[in-house]
């Protein structure tokens, strides 16, 4: 059977991107991001759920994620889970689950950062067609 790893999630940044840059002048960008879930219980009630997960961003991605991100900005990511295997100084083996991006998209536009720059409405997506008002050629 095939496999497949592919994620979707759109929810909100719990922090500014923290950016760092590899030996080999890579951009890496760590981003958190928060899910939120309203449902009813069983007695009807509304409830709200928030997960949180773990998203990196590498090279040209992550650059424009610091340079357009802040904390609170609506993103939808694209991607796959990713496990991140380490020991820790005390030499315990420990482990994560995170989403490594293939794509992030601004979902809000025309807002203004603190430092001024605009934020594009979409990363990554192609810009709107033009209207055109001939049928399509099929």
């Amino acid at each position: 059977m095939a496999s497949l790893n592919y994620v979707v999630l759109a929810g909100n940044l719990t922090r500014d991107p923290q950016v760092r840059t590899t030996p080999g002048g890579t951009a890496v960008a760590d981003l958190g991001v928060a899910i939120n879930e309203k449902f009813k219980n069983k007695a009807g009630e509304l409830q709200e759920s928030t997960t949180y997960v773990d998203i990196v961003a590498w090279g040209r991605q992550a650059e424009v994620c610091q340079q357009y991100l802040h904390k609170g900005s609506p993103v939808l990511i694209e991607g796959r889970l990713q496990l991140d295997q380490w020991e820790s100084k005390e030499g315990e083996k420990r482990s994560k689950l995170r989403i490594r991006a293939d794509r992030v998209q601004f979902l809000s536009s025309g807002q203004r950062r603190e430092n001024g720059g605009e934020q594009p409405a979409a990363a990554g997506a192609p810009p709107p067609p033009a209207h055109n008002d001939e049928p399509p050629p099929f």
